[in-house]
């Protein structure tokens, strides 16, 4: 070969290696490796293989005309010339296969096909071997050469890429697919759960509110245990299900003119008896106008009640609760402030993940599952709204959500520009 012929042959390996390194579809990519091996070794036909046990390698890319034939084949490691590539991560040429012990005849038998000339190149990402390059029959009976060698080296580093990336998408599928699968199960189980929680659970409330107007005074506070136990198990059932119709996209807003004020008033209203047990004081400012928005008043109200019910857990006796709401442009701005035990920095950016808990030692304190703030940011944000908190651990919280206005109210501007 003169200097010329071999400069051109390598000025197009390097036009090809960099036309497959931004190929993405993996069929043509094989195809097109397969075809430029070929040509450019001056060989009849090239083939790719890969591991199908400890003991075998299987074709995983041959040329059109031998893929029915060879889709089942089985190579053996111990006794062909890519199995003897693949365990030695080492190149190997075989100028006359017929008479070679290490050429597999079975691949011949199944493409009625005469092997002459074999060169062989292992594929190795990072130290592993993940499959064997081949090119098969040199033209006119020729031998094949260090050029040759060089060529599907090249190539054979090109396939080593995308044989991993390949591997890495294909695993990242078979998760995905067994994490939705998971979820799946899991979406059953928490709707069939809730479901057949909520029969026995509001059987118990029932009859425990029942029994407590029978029964004598001195056992009325052994019936509140049970039913503010059984109100308890109740919040968690729902918060799960509220949860897992969003999820599944069963949730949906049904709007309607929803009058701010009446919501805080009615939350505050259904909290007041247990601020006074525990002495909090409770206070709400609902703003001097009626701020309207258009939404779903019994989300807003379960959003509002989750962050009442947080200021109240993490509140200590003796501290406040206050409730306010404010005009913004554009917006509806809603705040829980207290005075409690605060969330540490480092815990403020996940507060409303699914299930997240702030501390372990504040968990078996003051119980929780860790849904409640999750619950309450996927109601604001159905709504087309947003939440955030802002805390100083040790001095208390500030839980803040806006929701745009009532589109009949008239606004100061239809832009706002949060922290």
């Amino acid at each position: 070969m003169t200097t010329n012929e071999r400069i051109q042959r390598l000025e197009r390996l390097l036009e090809v290696s960099r036309n497959l390194s931004a190929s993405l579809d993996w069929e043509p990519f094989l195809q097109t490796v397969l075809s430029v091996a070929t040509e450019l070794t001056g060989s009849e036909v090239a083939s790719i293989l890969e591991a199908a046990d400890k003991d075998t390698l299987r074709f995983l890319a041959v040329p059109w005309f031998h893929r029915e034939a060879l889709q089942t084949v089985q190579v053996p490691m111990d006794s062909s010339v890519a199995g003897w590539v693949f365990q030695n991560g080492k190149p190997a040429v075989v100028p006359n296969a017929q008479k070679s012990e290490r050429h597999f005849k079975g691949a011949d038998q199944a493409t009625q096909y005469q092997t002459h000339s074999i060169l062989a190149v292992p594929i190795i990402y990072r130290g592993e071997t993940l499959g064997v390059l081949e090119a098969v029959n040199k033209a006119n009976q020729a031998h094949y050469t260090e050029d040759d060698l060089t060529i599907l080296e090249t190539l054979a580093s090109q396939l080593a890429v995308a044989m991993q990336n390949n591997r890495l998408v294909n695993r990242v599928r078979q998760v995905q697919e067994e994490a939705s699968h998971l979820d799946r199960m899991k979406s059953d189980f928490i709707a069939v759960a809730s479901h057949e929680l909520r029969t026995p659970l509001g059987l118990i409330l029932g009859h425990a509110t029942f029994l407590r107007e029978a029964i004598q005074a001195e056992h009325r506070s052994q019936l509140d245990i049970i039913v503010r136990n059984a109100m308890r198990l109740k919040e968690i059932i729902d918060n799960i299900a509220n949860m897992d119709n969003v999820e599944r996209g069963m949730a949906s807003v049904r709007r309607r003119s929803v009058s701010i004020r009446r919501v805080i008033e009615e939350v505050a209203a259904s909290f007041q008896d247990e601020a006074k047990e525990k002495r909090i004081s409770l206070r709400i400012d609902p703003g001097q106008d009626d701020l309207l928005v258009e939404g779903d008043a019994s989300k807003i109200s379960i959003a509002l009640t989750n962050l009442v019910k947080n200021a109240l857990t993490f509140t200590n006796p003796g501290g406040h609760v206050f409730v306010a709401a404010e005009r913004i442009p554009g917006y509806v701005k809603v705040s829980v402030i207290d005075d409690g035990i605060g969330i540490p920095a480092k815990d403020l950016g996940r507060i409303f993940e699914r299930f997240y808990q702030v501390e372990s030692h504040l968990t078996r304190r003051h119980g929780g599952m860790g849904l409640g703030l999750s619950v309450a940011k996927v109601m604001v944000e159905m709504h087309g709204g947003r939440i955030w908190a802002e805390s100083v651990e040790g001095k208390g919280s500030n839980f803040t959500f806006i929701l745009p206005l009532d589109s009949g109210q008239p606004s100061a501007a239809s832009r706002v520009f949060l922290p």
